[in-house]
């Protein structure tokens, strides 16, 4: 059994959690609230054998159930120190609830040594404001099932604490742009072009900071792109307590892998900057690009994402908020019937239109 920390309440005993409207530590039990640091401070004397101990956390469940094989590799098996109950959670899972007790627990070893993040940005947004913003998220769509409207439901809903690695660099470029610049006039009965052919060039640095890219194998790169940006002034230095009440996952993807992903962000960027600062020209194409990037520095964060999960007609429709500003995508399903009854009924519509039109030509 892999050792965990729990958190509780220190006036009923019941799972403290990270509240994010009052950024403090709650019981939903009692009310007490505490601020994290201090709760974190009791909480270590608690965890070091401050307290009376009892036989709780001595139990462990067995079975005669068999795991089949390569399942036993990818998950770890904790103690409740509550309950007893073994709670099975994935190789990568840092925080989460017990099953049986609803016990708040992180598991030490995911956050321990170099695994442990240098900051995080605590959940700023709860769950009744996620549901809420994916309930926005579904008005206004035209072709959206009235019945997936009205049978859908939230299958799930959970706070997860998503690994990313953060890079710093220096960039810097030379890039070059073939530019045309086109004039047209009349003088009389005839019409004149005239074209001019430039070779513009820019050069500079541009400094990035804070260009997150997740690093989790469980998240869609695309999907946590899209719910960008975050804010990282509100950042704090890493502390367990705030994982409480929420999942978390440690990082599974080196950095090595995201520096590759990161540098191009940063090069797409640049090259998108350099390209603004040409105007004047009716068309502008780049020829030659050379983008170099030093200093680059990284960093260890966990950034707050709501995932919501629902299916309709067997099919999967995950949708993700970003747990400090707000903003929610994912994709929805699309009326195929009634796009096309749309597209007809605008048909029939330009053409009783065109025809009145050719009689109205007609009689004239």
């Amino acid at each position: 059994m892999s050792d965990i920390m729990e958190y509780k309440c220190p006036s009923c005993g019941g799972p403290m959690e990270f509240d994010s409207k009052t950024q403090k530590m709650k019981c939903p039990y009692c009310g007490t609230e505490m601020d994290v640091k201090n709760f974190q401070d009791g909480q270590q004397e608690y965890q070091n054998g401050d307290h009376e101990k009892t036989d709780s956390g001595s139990w462990e469940a067995v079975g005669s159930g068999q795991w089949q094989e390569g399942e036993k590799e990818k998950m770890r098996v904790y103690s409740c120190k509550s309950c007893g109950g073994e709670i099975i959670a994935e190789e990568t899972t840092g925080a989460t609830t017990c099953p049986f007790c609803g016990n708040r627990v992180v598991m030490k070893e995911q956050f321990s040594g170099e695994l442990r993040p240098d900051y995080l940005i605590p959940f700023k947004l709860d769950k009744k404001a996620a549901k809420e913003a994916y309930h926005r998220h579904l008005k206004g769509k035209k072709f959206l099932p009235k019945i997936f409207k009205q049978e859908n439901h939230i299958d799930e809903i959970k706070g997860i604490y998503v690994p990313f690695w953060l890079f710093d660099a220096e960039v810097g470029a030379n890039i070059s742009y073939n530019a045309d610049r086109v004039r047209v006039w009349e003088s009389g009965d005839i019409e004149y072009t005239e074209r001019e052919h430039f070779e513009v060039q820019r050069a500079g640095n541009i400094s990035f900071r804070n260009v997150p890219t997740d690093c989790s194998k469980k998240m869609d790169d695309a999907l946590m792109e899209s719910i960008e940006p975050y804010h990282f002034s509100d950042a704090v230095p890493f502390n367990p307590a705030y994982l409480a009440g929420y999942v978390a996952d440690r990082y599974d993807v080196e950095k090595e892998q995201c520096i590759e992903r990161a540098k191009r962000r940063m090069k797409h960027s640049t090259e998108i900057a350099f390209r603004d600062t040409v105007q004047g020209y009716h068309s502008v194409t780049p020829s030659h690009s050379n983008i170099h990037i030093v200093n680059a520095k990284y960093r260890y964060v966990l950034y707050p994402v709501w995932l919501l999960n629902t299916k309709w007609r067997g099919k999967k429709y995950i949708f993700a908020m970003n747990g400090q500003t707000g903003k929610m995508v994912g994709n929805l399903p699309m009326d195929k019937n009634a796009f096309w009854k749309y597209v007809g009924a605008w048909g029939i519509g330009i053409g009783a239109v065109l025809y009145a039109l050719q009689w109205i030509i007609v009689l004239i």
